[in-house]
């Protein structure tokens, strides 16, 4: 069946706010509450009128499970409105759109609130497995003499070491293997420096700090905590960041042989970003002005290991049924996982053996011209609230568009476990 493009009516994003070695001032579903409610407030219809909400996120909290539920009601969405989650790791926010969208399609919405959001920097610290069942042999002792040897049994370093939830949620348990460490795959298998990593880093940055001062990150809606403190900005874009600097930071996921750094990796951060998306009855009903379209999605999976060219895999179908070039494309989102992983993409469609092998191409694809990727900055720079991540390229490639008065762009993301996502969108005049 051909893809029936889907409105983008509008979005909005909360600042990206790097995590701290703490939890930040705001619980996921705050963050979607907030990034929600003055993007509706601003719509010709009412929170009421939608069909349904959609959330993207990879990390709920225990009291905010279906997430998506939680927030279309505190949203005032009112209780006939269906709220559901969703969860691919990265992509959670892009799957959130492309759900949308098949509801769309095949007639079932009309009108949907789509997006994602975390607040990685709530991740919780677990006990070990040893620790939970010395608690549960505890409760089950009903003497004080029965509790007292169970007690003489706990192990200080027990209780003391606590398994870190977001390491185990960053470690693909097929391979064993962190993200970061498919990273360091990467690198290797292309011969990608650290001075390259640190270079595009540095760049990512330079291109935020532009975007901030020329006022093309108007999706972002600021934050407000309980003390009445205001979040205007993302603030792990650093406005000083140099390669000198980037070269002195130690390589983390591989200490002796590695190049992947914390500062050429996103960042761990906290963050929502919302689309309305729209048929083409709901446009004419509502009297609506979209932001533009998307024209067609791909999803694709590669192995774990390699999992950062998952843009390739995606975007690539995508190319081949519109007949398109890499230089066709006006402009692109590629999510920063890692700068090893972007430019690993970069050069994998530059190679005849990539392309052959794992594409079924004749050749290679050639050079994304880059000038046109992730001209604002991109997650090295602004961070990666994972289930926020895809949502968030895609709302702002569409502004990338309109500012640069361009057309076509495609958004792409790679996700743990071995996948990848990307969306064909264009603008509407």
């Amino acid at each position: 069946m051909e893809f029936q493009p889907v409105y983008v009516v509008d979005g909005s994003r909360t600042p990206f706010l790097k995590g701290r070695n703490a939890p930040g001032p705001f619980s996921a579903s705050d963050l979607a509450v907030q990034a929600g409610r003055g993007l509706l407030i601003r719509q010709r219809f009412a929170p009421t009128d939608l069909d349904e909400v959609i959330l993207g996120c990879a990390s709920p909290s225990p009291d905010e499970v279906n997430i998506g539920r939680v927030v279309a009601l505190r949203l005032g969405c009112g209780h006939k409105v269906p709220g559901w989650t969703v969860m691919r790791n990265c992509a959670s926010g892009m799957q959130a759109l492309d759900s949308a969208i098949g509801n769309i399609q095949n007639g079932r919405s009309q009108l949907v609130l789509a997006g994602g959001v975390d607040a990685l920097s709530h991740a919780p610290l677990l006990y070990s497995d040893a620790m939970v069942r010395w608690f549960a042999q505890m409760m089950q002792a009903k003497t004080v003499g029965q509790k007292a040897g169970v007690l003489a049994r706990l192990r200080p370093g027990q209780l003391l070491s606590p398994v870190i939830g977001l390491l185990k949620g960053l470690t693909d348990p097929n391979i064993g293997l962190l993200m970061g460490q498919t990273a360091e795959n990467l690198a290797w298998r292309f011969a990608i420096s650290r001075q390259q990593m640190d270079q595009f880093s540095v760049g990512s940055h330079q291109r935020a700090v532009a975007a901030r001062a020329g006022g093309r990150l108007g999706e972002i809606v600021p934050l407000v905590d309980a003390q009445g403190r205001v979040y205007a900005d993302d603030d792990g874009v650093r406005a000083d960041s140099n390669v000198a600097g980037l070269s002195r930071l130690k390589p983390f996921f591989d200490r002796r042989y590695g190049r992947v750094t914390p500062g050429n990796s996103s960042q761990i951060s906290d963050g929502a970003a919302w689309l309305i998306l729209a048929s083409q009855a709901a446009v004419e009903r509502w009297q609506l002005e979209p932001l533009g379209r998307i024209t067609d999605s791909q999803w694709a999976g590669l192995d774990p290991a390699q999992m950062g060219l998952g843009p390739v895999h995606a975007a690539t179908p995508i190319l081949q049924r519109h007949g398109l070039g890499l230089d066709d494309i006006d402009l692109w989102e590629i999510n920063e996982a890692f700068a090893a992983q972007v430019l690993a993409c970069l050069a994998a469609w530059e190679s005849d053996e990539y392309c052959g092998e794992h594409l079924g191409l004749a050749q290679a694809l050639g050079a994304l011209p880059r000038g046109r990727l992730n001209v604002d900055g991109g997650a090295v720079a602004v961070g990666h609230p994972v289930g926020a991540s895809g949502a968030r390229i895609v709302l702002h490639l569409l502004h990338a568009l309109r500012q640069a008065r361009v057309k076509r762009g495609i958004a792409a993301i790679c996700i743990g476990g071995g996948q990848g996502g990307a969306m064909l969108v264009d603008t509407v005049a």
